[in-house]
């Protein structure tokens, strides 16, 4: 069984600190597996993997903006949380996860990372927009030319053409077997805070969210079910919502 925890808006440094509070409880298998699922403070952070250089915006414009810039050891490299994001931090033992081969008792990290994609491509598709993966990139990425039915797209989209977008990023860190960090979908966020960075050190390749794909607001409520009932479809697992820790 997995427990899925709405938290609502917390700030960066409080996630992060109520991360490792509970991945360590994880090892020590006093807890089960959990998701939490909240909003950040708008804030950069840059993982393992991140170059300073993909931070456009000075120390200056950031304060001017309200963005904190934190690092942090999660793969990956660049990327921006805030208001209208649901951010979701899985703290999964994966030693008690079959691989998607049955052969292997424990869930392998990019089998891992593959099976959060397939969670966020098919909240996407819950919300009819298409979406997909991209060979050698991690994350989700919209689909221009197909509809979340199969149909041709026929989408709301703003800013983003005809070019696949990132819809959703994805960074992991994975400690003896436990999960930490996670993912982001960008359901009502404000794009225009990208522009303070190279996301995830792409250039080629804007940002979306599913207001901007669909010309609405979407209930972030709902998503997060979504989510949640997609998590238990791809992770094979009964989902149990609490109402807190």
């Amino acid at each position: 069984m997995i427990s899925v925890i709405q938290l609502g808006v917390v700030d960066y440094q409080t996630g992060l600190r109520l991360q490792q509070r509970l991945v360590e409880l994880r090892k020590e298998d006093k807890i089960g597996d959990a998701i939490l699922l909240l909003e950040h403070n708008p804030v950069i952070t840059l993982g393992r993997n991140a170059k300073r250089e993909n931070v456009l915006a000075s120390g200056d414009k950031l304060v001017e903006r309200g963005v904190e810039l934190f690092e942090c050891d999660r793969g990956g490299d660049v990327t921006f949380h805030g208001p209208g994001q649901i951010v979701g931090y899985p703290i999964f033992d994966l030693r008690g996860m079959n691989s998607p081969s049955g052969k292997r008792k424990t869930l392998g990290a990019i089998d891992y990372v593959r099976g959060l994609e397939e969670v966020l491509i098919r909240t996407c598709a819950d919300f009819g927009i298409s979406t997909q993966r991209i060979k050698g990139l991690t994350g989700v990425w919209t689909d221009p030319f197909q509809s979340g039915t199969g149909e041709p797209a026929r989408s709301g989209r703003k800013q983003c053409g005809s070019e696949e977008a990132k819809i959703a990023a994805i960074g992991v860190h994975i400690s003896r077997g436990v999960t930490s960090h996670g993912f982001a979908v960008n359901v009502n966020t404000e794009l225009d805070y990208f522009n303070l960075i190279i996301p995830c050190g792409i250039v080629a390749k804007p940002v979306t969210s599913m207001k901007n794909e669909l010309g609405r607001e979407v209930s972030l409520d709902e998503v997060a079910h979504s989510i949640s009932r997609n998590f238990g479809v791809v992770f094979q697992s009964q989902m149990l919502w609490l109402e807190d820790l």
